[in-house]
């Protein structure tokens, strides 16, 4: 069973739904036991992340988010679940993360660079992904496929070997990691029709 984590700031239907349609045993988990007791993890997100970490604090939730991504299971973020795994963010301030990825949280900025007034924040909309490596759950996902983003903060991973996908706007960002079972991407999946389908496929069969 796949226990997808409600803390009130994810797009918890369509991911849901995403995972029904890939034939994926899924239902919401709101307490610590219960992610303790699922056998793999999605965290997702919109949002703010000060407010996010917040809510995951108050509730609970914490060290049992870190457990599920530490232990073997397969463990998925989605956009802000992505950032919230990291040291510290820089989004209207600084905020501390799970801190189960090195690294940062920073804005885009494109810092006077040639065109720099073509690309426009938030990035939305659908976009390539260029592979790093070959991480289990872009098993038959081709090259270049086109997913769905909509952020307007990026992570900077201190360690370059946990980029699994990178993504151009701008310059190049990074739009996915890997580590072990532990995987997080920039992109909706859930939104991104039959290449995100078959993502949210190679997760739920790790």
């Amino acid at each position: 069973m796949i226990g997808v984590i409600d803390y009130g700031m994810g797009n918890l239907h369509s991911v849901l739904k995403a995972l029904e349609h890939v034939g994926a045993e899924a239902r919401i988990v709101t307490k610590a036991a219960e992610i303790d007791g699922a056998d793999k993890v999605i965290l997702p997100g919109v949002g703010a992340f000060a407010e996010a970490m917040g809510t995951l604090r108050e509730r609970g939730l914490v060290e049992a988010i870190g457990r599920a991504a530490a232990d073997g299971r397969g463990f998925l973020g989605i956009c802000l679940g992505l950032q919230l795994l990291f040291d510290v963010s820089y989004e209207d301030g600084e905020h501390r993360g799970l801190g189960l990825i090195a690294g940062k949280v920073v804005r885009f900025d494109f810092g006077g660079r040639v065109g720099a007034g073509e690309w426009k924040i938030p990035h939305m909309g659908w976009n390539a992904l260029r592979m790093r490596r070959r991480a289990a759950i872009y098993r038959d996902v081709p090259e270049g496929a086109y997913v769905y983003f909509v952020h307007s903060y990026h992570v900077a991973p201190e360690d370059d070997g946990v980029i699994a996908t990178v993504t151009d706007h701008g310059g190049e960002f990074v739009s996915s990691i890997a580590r072990g079972n532990l995987f997080a991407t920039q992109f909706h999946p859930e939104k991104s029709q039959q290449v995100g389908l078959q993502i949210l496929r190679n997760f739920s069969e790790l």
